[in-house]
This record gives C-alpha cells, structure tokens and sequence, in this order.
C-alpha cells in the first residue's frame, strides 16, 4: 500500500521521535525523552492530565511539538496555562481510546477522549487530523501510541 510506505518513510526519517520497539517508557516519558515537546509536557502538568497520561491506557495521542504550539497567536499558550478548563478541554481532544496504528487509520471520524469528533483524512499526501499534518507515527509507549502533529487542533 503506498499511504503505508509513506507513513514508513515519514517514519524512519524523524528517527528521533520513533521508538518502535520495546517501548521503555509511558506516553509521558516518551515525550519527555524526545524533546520536541516541551510546552506539551508543561500543558499536560498543568491540565493535571500527567497521571492519566501515566494511567493503564491504551491510548493514541495526535502529539503537537513546540513548533506546533509556537503556531498559535502570540500569548496562546500562556494563557492556556492559566485557563485549567480551557486547556484540558484540547488536551484531551488531542487524545483517542484504545491504540491505533498507522496501519488501520481510514477517512472518517473519530471521537476524542474530549467527546467531540476530530475528523481523519488519509490520502496520498499524507495524513491529516483536522487541519494538522501527521509528520511522524506508531512512536509505541508502554500504554499506547504517539503519532506526531505539526500543528494543535481545537475543539470547535
């Protein structure tokens, strides 16, 4: 299948986010060791989401890096941080039940642990979630899936 090729190929080359084999750690230290994450991390620990995030799991978290969230209008971010409700709200968003591979995802879509649908396309360009790009997929954790995204995705 050509989109799976692509998708492995997107892979291979953003080596530093994939660890495709024995995961060592949660989605959180995942994040945390890769590094392009950061203001991910600090949503998260605000959200109060770090636990949930540690939690049994499995999940699949679209993954915004920090040039994802320099996206948004200036102070964005840092009044997100202040806004628990607000920012939990896309968090979670951000996330889906269960662990889906790249292997399985089709057009459609999807609910988000938030409770509204992020709408998934899947062509020969690639993978979107809502207006984000997938740049990077199946980065496996211990309680689930990372596919990376380059830019944040809101509820409406």
């Amino acid at each position: 299948m050509k989109f799976a090729r692509l998708l492995a190929a997107a892979v291979l080359s953003l080596s530093s986010f994939v660890v495709l084999a024995n995961p060592k750690g949660d989605i959180v230290d995942t994040a945390i060791q890769a590094g392009s994450f950061k203001t991910l991390v600090t949503a998260v620990q605000a959200a109060g989401l770090v636990d949930t995030l540690k939690g049994k799991g499995p999940f699949t978290v679209f993954a915004p890096t920090d040039e994802a969230f320099a996206k948004l209008p200036a102070g964005t971010v840092e009044a997100l941080l202040k806004d628990k409700a607000k920012l939990t709200k896309i968090l979670t968003y951000h996330v889906v039940p269960g662990q889906v591979m790249s292997k399985d995802v089709k057009s459609g879509k999807v609910k988000s642990v938030e409770g509204s649908s992020i709408t998934v396309k899947a062509g020969a360009d690639g993978v979107t979630v809502d207006n984000a790009k997938v740049v990077a997929v199946d980065v496996l954790t211990t309680n689930g899936v990372i596919h990376v995204i380059d830019t944040v995705i809101i509820p409406q």
